[in-house]
């Protein structure tokens, strides 16, 4: 990075820069905040369909006024966004048309209604009416200390709200009826929610584009979730996520001054996304993949354990078992056989002598509590589910990798402990002496 980007960008040396950056990352913010709840309740299309319904109110706040008055064309953006909203929720509510063809039909109504209404003001030929395109596409470059000063105000009042009304809109997100039923006021939630989302998309748009401010909402709370466990963790981890989005899209604005700063700011956000959905501990693809190779290979080792106890229930205890008295038991790919006894001898629960295979101590320990498992379930099926023994195996056979040593405990307690499956064979005691 050369020192006149260092020096202009960084450290805020370009004036410019000064008002463009700190609006970008406060307007990303912002977004981010509101777009949490938007993405919890599944209402995300709602957000585009705001983003496109806000236009035909700007145009005709403008052709009201006479003149770009920034806080006449917000209120002309707020009553239009509002409106859309209340038809959507009309329309779906009352059955008229699926949530789905609702907002699809606001949607294209209003940016319609708003594209006959900014050509019929272009054709005009005021002066005054110069730069309302960027609000179709967006121009950050272009905005002002008033417009900082917007953004800054309505982060404000947007924390402040979230803050002591989170509990309410955090129920609401997530299951409406129960809301209800203890006592919330819905339907004021709903308003509110509704307002600010409006809000945020109506201070938005100039910046970003009525086309790209749907992205701005949802990109970021998408990120979080992905990196959260609580709802507080996802606000907190999705403004942070904004604030990034916004800082690197105007960072490389300003390095190729030809590349339009609202496009790459939702394109970092969306890089973002994309990045959360891959590396996120716990809930990325990569962990959900490594989790589901150990719980493969958790069930193939298991497996193979409790085939050494069933074959050494029929020979000497002792005795060698043999790679081929293992398939022969059960039908295992062989490449997973093998899997399965290397992974056991590197746990030390399996030895490899002259050609064939021994438990070790705790080996043993581990097949009987396997098989253990196995068979307390599958009497439990018999005799609470009604099931005949010979349709017991393949239940028992699932769910005896998933069972604690308290639901153990219990089972066993519930069947009176046992001795024998419903196929007649011994179950094996937790441990050697009982």
């Amino acid at each position: 990075m050369s020192n006149s980007i260092f020096h202009d960008f960084i450290l805020l040396g370009d004036p410019n820069v000064r008002i463009v950056l700190p609006g970008v990352i406060v307007l990303c913010a912002m977004s981010a905040l509101i777009g949490n709840f938007t993405y919890l309740r599944k209402r995300s299309l709602i957000g585009d369909a705001i983003s496109h319904s806000v236009l035909p109110g700007i145009c005709l706040a403008y052709l009201l006024r006479g003149e770009k008055d920034l806080f006449f064309l917000l209120i002309g953006a707020m009553v239009s966004g509002l409106a859309s909203v209340f038809l959507i929720d009309y329309l779906s509510r009352n059955k008229f048309a699926r949530n789905d063809t609702a907002i699809a039909l606001m949607l294209s109504s209003f940016f319609g209604t708003g594209l006959v209404l900014l050509t019929y003001i272009q054709h005009q030929g005021s002066a005054s009416q110069s730069g309302l395109d960027s609000f179709l596409f967006g121009k950050a470059a272009s905005l002002s200390v008033l417009d900082l000063q917007v953004f800054g105000i309505s982060l404000f009042v947007f924390a402040v709200l979230i803050y002591f009304f989170r509990r309410g809109f955090g129920v609401l997100s997530f299951d409406e009826d129960f809301a209800q039923s203890i006592g919330f006021p819905v339907k004021a939630l709903r308003v509110v929610l509704s307002i600010l989302t409006v809000w945020a998309v109506a201070t938005g748009i100039q910046a970003v584009g009525v086309v790209l401010m749907a992205a701005l909402l949802i990109a970021p709370a998408l990120s979080a979730r992905m990196w959260s466990k609580s709802l507080n963790q996802m606000i907190l981890v999705s403004v942070f996520f904004g604030s990034i989005a916004g800082y690197s899209g105007s960072l490389i604005s300003y390095i190729e001054p030809g590349m339009p700063t609202g496009p790459w700011v939702v394109v970092s956000a969306g890089m973002l996304a994309l990045a959360s959905l891959f590396f996120a501990p716990g809930n990325g693809l990569i962990s959900q993949w490594q989790l589901h190779r150990k719980n493969e290979l958790k069930i193939l080792t298991e497996n193979v354990l409790k085939l050494f106890y069933q074959i050494n229930e029929h020979i000497e205890p002792g005795t060698p078992v043999t790679e081929e008295d293992l398939l022969n038991r059960r039908s295992l790919n062989y490449t997973d056989l093998k899997r399965g006894l290397n992974t056991l001898e590197k746990r030390n629960m399996v030895e490899f002598h002259h050609g064939a295979w021994n438990l070790t101590n705790a080996g043993e320990t581990e097949s009987r509590r396997i098989v253990r498992l196995h068979r307390l379930w599958e009497l439990y099926l018999q005799e609470y589910l009604h099931l005949q023994p010979d349709h017991v195996h393949d239940d028992a056979e699932a769910m005896e990798h998933v069972i604690t040593p308290e639901i153990e405990e219990q089972l066993e307690i519930l069947l009176g402990r046992p001795e024998r499956d419903p196929h007649q064979a011994i179950i094996p005691r937790s441990n050697e002496s009982e």
